[in-house]
């Protein structure tokens, strides 16, 4: 019987669980990017909490494009210095890091009268308001290099690995899904056009990064959109393909009708999930059963019989958890002492703000 408490590897990297602080923005960063004490507190935390693996809030990788504030940078070697102070308190920790990687898009509402705003087409957002301009070749070219450069620089800065961040509808999410990629050229059309980004992305930061590099990617299982977004049965075609290039590890999510205000538009459909327990497992066993590499699970995951089931029904090798552990960053470790301990996250997502992601009852206990 597999347990959630003992050493498991994505590609060369053991973790000492199977526990993994999925990417959360904290809104807590410095205006351009980089760390602070604050910062490296909330990871020290995080590390000493008991999680094999911390995914970093995303970080973007051109400097014109910034989707929140205060997010993490990593569109210049000026954060390789902040990288090595920030992975030398987690790995003395004895946790594992990786730094996630995006670029923003459409979906954004910081600074927007203020900069270019890419998409794969010039469709308006419905959700944030915003039409992009479409990127030409080269856009698309210097974002891919920049990708590749931002990898470079996480490495040197000590991190374990990074992923890329092709879900949630950001700009990577955008180019798979056929409502916002109407293009007519070779990035257009069938969903091998619509993922040549991404492996372009993939292709390049294995060309900056050392072979055994670990390059996880975070996709949607769908975008739940009624007729018009990115579908299961293209994920699984696009996560083969990654598999047989060599991506180390695929997180599932589902995009971006969770993540959308109360006032969101988007002609999405109301989505039905078998359990409010790791919500997304029913797409994630049977992508799991269908590549060669470590699936890890993202999405309601707090319950801790659920998980070790699917561990040991599925071939899910991995839980990522997000709200749960910015309500209480010690809850592996609570686990570890009590498996039917209850965390007190309700999911009731009180712990978003424009201005930055922290616990509603941590906020409410400091008044």
């Amino acid at each position: 019987m597999k347990q959630l408490f003992e050493p498991a590897n994505i590609g060369n990297l053991e973790l000492k669980n199977r526990f993994i602080r999925s990417a959360t923005w904290e809104g807590m960063a410095e205006d351009n990017g980089h760390f602070n004490d604050k910062i490296y507190e909330i990871y020290e935390n995080l590390a000493k909490g008991g999680v094999g693996a911390i995914i970093t809030g995303y970080a973007y990788v051109l400097k014109e494009e910034q989707p929140s504030p205060k997010m993490f940078g990593a569109y210049d070697d000026s954060f390789i210095e902040d990288y090595k102070k920030l992975t030398k308190i987690v790995h003395k920790n004895n946790s594992k890091i990786i730094l996630q990687l995006v670029y923003g898009g459409s979906f954004t509402w910081f600074n927007v009268d203020k900069r270019e705003i890419w998409g794969p087409s010039a469709v308006l957002n419905k959700i944030s308001g915003i039409t992009p301009k479409e990127m030409s070749i080269e856009n698309i070219d210097a974002l891919v290099k920049a990708f590749g450069k931002s990898a470079k620089r996480a490495m040197e800065g000590g991190f374990d690995g990074v992923e890329i961040h092709a879900g949630h509808g950001y700009l990577l999410s955008q180019f798979l899904s056929p409502y916002f990629n109407r293009r007519e050229d070779k990035y257009g059309g069938s969903i091998e056009n619509r993922a040549r980004i991404i492996y372009e992305v993939f292709d390049r930061i294995r060309s900056s990064t050392s072979p055994d590099f670990p390059i996880l990617i975070k996709l949607n299982c769908s975008d739940f959109m009624e007729n018009k977004g990115f579908v299961f049965e293209e994920c699984k075609e696009v996560c083969k393909n990654l598999s047989k290039k060599g991506i180390t590890a695929v997180e599932i999510s589902g995009g971006p009708v969770f993540r959308a205000p109360k006032t969101e538009k988007e002609p999405t459909k109301k989505v039905s999930l078998s359990s409010n327990d790791s919500y997304f497992s029913e797409y994630a066993k049977e992508l799991a059963s269908e590549i060669e590499v470590p699936l890890i699970l993202v999405g309601g995951n707090r319950n801790f019989e659920v998980m070790e089931n699917l561990l040991n029904q599925t071939k899910i090798e991995f839980f990522s958890i997000s709200r749960p552990l910015l309500s209480e960053p010690d809850l592996i470790n609570q686990w570890k002492k009590d498996k039917n301990f209850k965390p007190r996250c309700t999911s009731c997502s009180l712990c978003f703000t424009p201005e930055s992601n922290s616990c509603i009852l941590d906020r409410e206990n400091k008044k």
